[in-house]
């Protein structure tokens, strides 16, 4: 075998071998929270026909604890498999959501993060204040008839 083809058959290995660990080690959109950009109107509608439970994340930018929640907790895939499949997830930042204040004044809101599962007709379900573990979050989903 000439110099040109081992050099040639090395760097095909060397990116093959990037290539299948850039693929097995990525997290997939499936392994976290899928929030929707929907409002509380089209969530509400969409909880009503497919007879789920719409759930709230209530945060604000400057919330340490919800940053970490969006971090940690919501990227977890045990948590995204429960709550993908049996919950309508929005996302509200209380501060800058055209739904926020609305959503703020309605549930009364107070502190940050403020977990709301809600059913289509606006009328909660249960009401979390604080940081959850990835275990308290699938302990919430369990909670939710």
């Amino acid at each position: 075998m000439n110099k040109v083809s081992k050099i040639l058959i090395i760097a095909i290995t060397v990116v093959s071998a990037f290539a299948i660990q850039s693929f097995t080690t990525k997290k997939s959109e499936s392994d976290q929270i899928q929030f929707k950009s929907i409002t509380f109107l089209q969530a509400k509608s969409i909880a009503l026909k497919e007879k789920k439970i719409i759930f709230i994340d209530a945060n604000t930018s400057w919330c340490g604890p919800c940053k970490k929640m969006a971090a940690t907790s919501f990227k977890d895939p045990r948590v995204a498999k429960v709550f993908n499949a049996r919950f309508i997830n929005l996302n509200i930042d209380i501060e800058n959501n055209s739904d926020g204040l609305e959503i703020e004044k309605k549930y009364k809101i107070e502190a940050y993060p403020t977990l709301l599962f809600v059913n289509g007709k606006g009328k909660t379900v249960k009401k979390v204040l604080g940081f959850q573990t990835a275990e308290d979050l699938l302990s919430l989903a369990k909670s939710i008839k």
